[in-house]
């Protein structure tokens, strides 16, 4: 006895069991791959989704956390360096740009600023910052 006899049979297998079974697979394959649960939330979660395939993959792919597995926790990991690395300020002039923009603009406090500058000039505290201006130049004396 074939399975499909008819195009509607035959689409609703192709175009809903079959992801459906796809998706439900792929959680079992998951729930084996994850290093971060123990053997027995590992058994629960497989009792679940074998007991009640749809809900509880449903429920297990909405409360699987982001970085399950070392792969993706080396892919996160790979795309924030890039991204640090793309977006941070790569000069002490950006940085200080940067700040005096954000405090213009009333994002920053007058301490916070103080703060900021001094620790991308290199200075321990905002009043060695203060203490490392240049002093105005001393007055010709007149012999």
């Amino acid at each position: 006895m074939p399975v499909a006899t008819s195009f509607w049979e035959t689409f609703f297998l192709l175009l809903i069991f079959l992801p459906l079974i796809m998706v439900w697979v792929f959680a079992l394959m998951d729930v084996f791959r994850r290093d971060d649960l123990g053997g027995g939330w590992k058994a629960l979660w497989v009792v679940a989704i074998i007991l009640v395939p749809f809900f509880g993959t449903l429920i297990y792919l909405i409360s699987r956390p982001a970085g399950a597995t070392p792969e993706e926790r080396a892919a996160l990991d790979e795309a924030s360096r890039e991204f640090v690395q793309r977006y941070s300020p790569d000069s002490s002039a950006t940085q200080l740009q940067t700040l005096s923009d954000l405090h213009d603009r009333g994002k920053l406090t007058d301490a916070e600023f103080a703060a900021e500058k001094a620790r991308v000039l290199g200075a321990s505290s905002p009043a060695a910052a203060a203490d490392e201006a240049p002093a105005e130049p001393a007055a010709p004396q007149s012999s």
